[in-house]
């Protein structure tokens, strides 16, 4: 089953689950057959994560205080190369919280590293579950040890800081689970989604298919590209940055459709 298709675990056959990726879908699902008992294995990926609440409020309302929803593609360290990052797992299940994946495992979740093939028999793995786990952390800490600086900076009262620390670590690295052992039944898969433009019949895209632009702006008249992840910024792809790129864009159409008018006129 795509993650575009699941809803609940009722959905599925009687049975272990391997989820496969840990993105923000992954994670959220992988939780969520795992507080209905089901017995999960998880193929891990490369996905960073980030606390949902620290030192009193919304991470995001931090981050938006911060001004890193104002930071551009062109400001960005990677470039036009940060469109290919992957979002942090987190949910808003709740009310809100992190998700650990390391606290699952200890709750009898079996973590594997990335998924590589399959056999017939046997799921492959790729051997980097404790790289990709630390991997997260360190971001998690990261943008809390950012969180503190700023708190520090402009003296906010606020609850004292804390750093994450691992609750499990991997002592074997697993690479191989075979089918029928594992009692697997079903397979979720968590690997993202990606846009199709094969509709649009024009020369606005890039070698990679991606749509060729500045800040929405293509070099074919008269086509525009909006609330694409970071057609901008970091928020362009969110509400909170979609108004300000479309304000951006309605003034070059809109000189686009005087030109236009201008140029139809007759001398």
């Amino acid at each position: 089953m795509h993650v575009g298709e699941y809803k609940n675990s009722a959905q599925l056959p009687a049975g272990a689950v391997l989820v496969v990726g840990s993105g923000q879908s992954g994670s959220q699902i992988a939780e969520d057959l795992h507080l209905t008992g089901r017995k999960v294995y998880l193929a891990v990926g490369n996905a960073p994560r980030c606390a949902r609440f620290y030192r009193g409020k919304d991470v995001v309302r931090w981050l938006a205080e911060m001004g890193y929803y104002e930071i551009s593609v062109m400001d960005h360290p990677l470039r036009e190369g940060v469109r290919d990052n992957t979002n942090h797992y987190v949910t808003g299940r709740d009310g809100g919280r992190d998700i650990d994946l390391r606290k699952f495992a200890l709750e009898g979740m079996e973590l594997f590293g990335p998924l590589e093939n399959f056999d017939g028999t046997d799921f492959i793995f790729q051997p980097k579950l404790a790289e990709v786990l630390d991997h997260a952390d360190e971001v998690y800490n990261n943008i809390n040890s950012r969180i503190d600086a700023y708190i520090a900076e402009h003296n906010i009262d606020a609850p004292p800081p804390s750093r994450y620390e691992p609750v499990w670590r991997p002592s074997v690295e697993r690479d191989r689970l075979n089918l029928a052992e594992a009692q697997i039944t079903s397979v979720v898969w968590c690997i993202g989604f990606k846009p199709d433009y094969q509709w649009l019949q024009l020369p606005v895209f890039d070698s990679r298919g991606y749509p060729a632009h500045h800040r929405g702006v293509t070099a074919e008249p008269g086509v525009y590209f909006v609330g694409l992840p970071w057609l901008h910024t970091w928020g362009s792809g969110r509400f909170s940055g979609i108004a300000r790129d479309a304000q951006y864009l309605a003034t070059h159409i809109a000189a686009y459709i005087a030109d236009k008018q201008r140029l139809s006129e007759p001398a």
